[in-house]
């Protein structure tokens, strides 16, 4: 049973981390291609509705995965300052991942409200703050969720026994 979960909490997180960082590389980009506002609108909204269903079902995946571990090993977490430690910083990192994920939905969505659907702004400065937070929030989540496998991967090796083949001398 701890191998699936564990197995899950590292999947969701990577679908999580990959979904955001191809929204910042490729989606996000690619929408700012087509020639008119409404088409652009039309290309980022398409994608990010597509893809929300499965990012939400990661995330809430995650958090649920990552409660069982916790749990499970709850008497290392409480007894190994190291793996305390480890463990605070990655409950803070992913409540900002969560943080700025739902951000970016919110001002996802401010964006279309204001862009309107003839592709004629609406509110032409609601349209620019959303499009300024969105700017930096689309690096937040990929930055913040990387992080997080990273600590997944500081947690496995305070797991560790004897060194491993990479740690041997030569």
């Amino acid at each position: 049973m701890s191998t699936s979960i564990r197995a899950t909490h590292l999947v969701t997180n990577a679908a999580w981390f990959g979904g955001s960082l191809f929204g910042a590389v490729g989606l996000n980009p690619a929408a700012r291609e087509p020639d008119t506002r409404r088409e652009q609108v039309e290309v980022s909204g398409t994608g990010w509705e597509r893809w929300g269903p499965v990012q939400g079902a990661a995330i809430a995946l995650h958090l649920l995965s990552g409660i069982a571990i916790t749990a499970d090993n709850r008497n290392r977490v409480a007894g190994h300052a190291t793996t305390t430690v480890t463990t605070v910083a990655k409950a803070l990192l992913t409540g900002a991942a969560v943080a700025s994920t739902a951000a970016s939905y919110v001002h996802g969505e401010r964006l279309g409200r204001a862009e309107g659907e003839d592709g004629h702004p609406r509110d032409l400065r609601a349209a620019e703050h959303a499009r300024r937070r969105l700017s930096w929030l689309q690096w937040a989540t990929p930055a913040l969720t990387g992080a997080l496998l990273v600590l997944d991967a500081e947690l496995g090796e305070q797991q560790r026994g004897a060194a491993g083949l990479l740690d041997r001398r030569w």
